[in-house]
């Protein structure tokens, strides 16, 4: 690989070694030299497409993108998750925010991003006649690249909300081994972002299952993708178009631990708009996001105490997802949204309709607070029967929403960008260390590096390192 290193602009170039396939195994060696064009010649027919878009969306499962890290730093590096004393060393940088330009995590998931950002451009770039199969193959693939650089930029650069001409990451949307880019503006990230999200909505017409884009699925992160602009108004444009004609349905209180302990995809439009599918043949094994939280697996990953306490014990987020209990010796909360660690694995939740109501919610504060609470109570009292539900107002009804986003979507990777797309402190309990129990807004270490193997490569993006690193 280092001559890779040295011919191509880092990782951005080096994936284009497996983007055509599910696996890099015998088909590298049938590879033609990296001045070949594949694209043309790899997607011949139809069937060649949904090959190529199956190994996209099995390049969502890397260990260091949605596969285990990108959820996990949204809670780690926020205040919901701390590193048990008890560990295997996973992710300790990041409990102790000293991560630095050689750091694996960071490195890992700039290149397993776009190394599933170059399968996608090979299907969006296919010149294949277009039918439905293959408008909807596209519009799966616009979508999985839309995914990939929403969460690039949102760990990689600063958020749209501080600062949109900012560096955000190299935009690359052809096969051209030759390229070593420079990091687009954050705002040019993002309307790369939206565009290929309406593309998605306008191309795809099929719904099959939770663990296949979908138009509505779309929908849904644009609508969390204008809420990461502060964009509230296109939010809730995009919210209302889920919840008012997507036909999926929050999932009641009732059968919330069984959803949360259901393995497969589901097709009765409960819940889950989108999620990485893992299977007994497909999956981390030992590397799933919930081995790392499984008090089976390692379990190092806990649930922060300032976070259990904000559940009532009426809560069936608190009921059936957390459990008390005893690790290196001091009291801990487990987390148990993740109970499938062997055989058939858990699936990565990546959108939820729940989440699609908070922002609805979040987007109309400002013009339309019944509205607002409408929206908030739809959730709030649906995991609370005890709770009768918000009534507060102004300020006190926008902190409310966002609580609630940090209760209903604890451990998915959700905290960690709120609190930095709403510029604020992360202030953390007594469960981390007394170094890192308060992170100010801004703070360097709020970004991730750019892996010091891409710097050394591409000198153009050299010159344009996140600040303290």
């Amino acid at each position: 690989m280092k001559n890779f290193k040295i011919k191509y602009s880092g990782f951005i170039i080096i994936a284009v070694a497996c983007l055509m396939f599910t696996s890099c195994k015998k088909e590298f060696l049938d590879l033609k030299p990296y001045t070949a064009l594949p694209n043309d010649d790899a997607l011949k027919t139809e069937a060649d497409l949904q090959v190529a878009l199956r190994g996209a969306y099995a390049s969502l499962r890397g260990v260091d993108v949605f596969g285990r890290t990108a959820p996990v730093l949204g809670d780690i590096m926020a205040d919901n998750v701390y590193q048990s004393a008890q560990n295997s060393n996973r992710y300790t940088n990041f409990n102790q925010y000293v991560q630095n330009v050689t750091d694996g995590n960071a490195q890992g998931m700039w290149q397993q991003s776009y190394s599933s950002i170059l399968r996608c451009n090979n299907i969006i770039n296919s010149s294949l006649s277009a039918n439905a199969n293959v408008s909807e193959y596209k519009g799966e693939a616009y979508a999985i690249r839309a995914l990939n650089y929403f969460n690039l930029v949102r760990f990689f650069a600063k958020p749209y909300t501080q600062d949109p001409a900012a560096f955000g990451v190299p935009i690359v949307t052809v096969f051209d081994p030759t390229l070593k880019p420079g990091r687009a503006k954050v705002s040019e990230v993002y309307a790369l972002i939206l565009s290929d999200l309406a593309q998605a909505y306008t191309l795809m017409t099929q719904f099959t299952n939770s663990s296949y884009f979908s138009k509505y699925a779309a929908k849904a992160l644009e609508a969390k993708v204008h809420l990461t602009k502060g964009d509230y108004p296109n939010a809730l444009i995009a919210a209302n178009d889920v919840i008012n004609n997507s036909g999926f349905t929050v999932v009641t209180s009732a059968n919330y631990g069984a959803y949360w302990g259901n393995p497969a995809p589901i097709s009765t439009k409960v819940e889950t708009l989108f999620e990485l599918s893992s299977d007994a043949v497909g999956n981390l094994a030992f590397d799933a996001l919930g081995y790392i939280y499984n008090q089976a697996g390692y379990g190092d990953m806990l649930c922060s105490d300032d976070l259990a306490n904000l559940y009532s014990a009426t809560d069936v987020r608190k009921t059936a997802v957390l459990q008390a209990g005893t690790r290196a010796s001091l009291p801990s909360w487990f987390v148990r949204k993740y109970l499938n660690i062997a055989t058939d694995r858990d699936d990565t939740k990546i959108l939820r309709l729940s989440d699609v109501y908070l922002i609805a919610a979040e987007a109309s504060a400002p013009v339309n607070e019944t509205n607002a609470k409408n929206f908030l109570n739809y959730v709030a009292t649906r995991r609370d029967a005890s709770f009768t539900g918000y009534t507060s107002t102004g300020a006190a009804l926008v902190s409310d929403i966002i609580t609630e986003r940090r209760k209903e979507l604890a451990f998915e990777g959700d905290r960690f960008h709120d609190l930095n797309r709403l510029k604020l402190p992360i202030n953390r309990s007594t469960n981390y260390p007394a170094s890192a129990r308060t992170i100010a807004y801004p703070f360097d270490k709020r970004l991730l590096p750019i892996p010091q193997v891409e710097t050394d490569a591409n000198p153009t993006i050299k010159a344009q390192q996140n600040a303290g690193y």
